[in-house]
């Protein structure tokens, strides 16, 4: 099976209707003889300073052993880190550490968050986010049968990620991610090129399952109502699109230099 890098185009014409993130979260292991339980914290964070990158590069020693040092997750159940905004990370935290974000084996992240301060969390989301994303590959093997019979796999996610399909009201993804998969840090539109395929296929299974314990569900009600329209098929394509998307610039700066003569 061959596999593709995903090129970001920038020239793409942003439709009117505006997908909202997909939701990132932190899974790690915990002991048996550690109980899991929620925090019954209220995190403040209009009462904290911009974080220091510095700061949160000690504070987030603990994330290493499952996102990576630098926050480039090598097992892709564990999500990417580095290049996520300060706050996209910081909110995600405070979600897991008062139990708000509690599907699934996330629980297994409260007793490393629960003692957390607001600024701790805004620190740690400061030095990720200064880190650089790396990416993976597409899929680019043929699809042999089906609506999308022909096309390269990863062809079906580009083309609901740049275009959508007004036909099922599905926005296209770069209206809130961008053309890269960069996000947006002001409406904490997290970044999500490079992001491995399996978790982002995990979210967006999330999302079409309708089942959230945030009390805040503005945003998990726009990406439900979005992905409830995608057949799993269309699922892994987005995911294995999202997975390669990336800069060019940033085959530009890791390429080798050429031969001195």
């Amino acid at each position: 099976m061959r596999h593709a890098r995903v090129l970001a185009i920038s020239t793409l014409v942003v439709p009117l209707i505006a997908a909202v993130a997909f939701a990132q979260t932190s899974v790690v292991p915990v002991p048996d003889n550690a109980p899991v339980t929620t925090a019954p914290l209220e995190l403040d964070f209009s009462k904290t300073l911009p974080g220091d990158a510095e700061a949160g590069q000690a504070k987030a020693a603990s994330c290493a052993a499952c996102h990576g040092a630098d926050g480039n997750a090598p097992v892709e159940i564990y999500p990417r880190l580095a290049g996520q905004s300060e706050h996209y990370i910081a909110k995600e935290m405070a979600l897991i550490a008062n139990g708000q974000r509690n599907e699934g084996a996330v629980v297994a992240m409260v007793p490393f968050v629960q003692d957390l301060t607001a600024q701790d969390m805004r620190d740690i989301g400061a030095f990720f986010a200064t880190q650089k994303s790396g990416a993976g590959v597409a899929d680019d093997a043929l699809v042999a049968d089906g609506p999308y019979a022909g096309m390269k796999f990863y062809e079906i996610g580009q083309k609901l990620y740049r275009s959508g399909d007004a036909s099922r009201d599905i926005p296209a993804c770069l209206a809130c991610h961008g053309p890269a998969g960069a996000g947006n840090p002001g409406p904490s539109y997290p970044h999500i090129g490079g992001q491995h395929a399996g978790y982002v296929a995990q979210r967006l299974q999330r999302y079409q399952s309708g089942q959230t314990g945030e009390t805040d569900t503005a945003q998990f009600n726009i990406m439900a109502q979005i992905s409830k329209s995608l057949t799993e098929q269309e699922i892994q394509a987005l995911a294995s699109y999202v997975q390669g998307l990336h800069n060019r610039a940033d085959d530009v700066a890791t390429a080798a230099p050429a031969a001195q003569p």
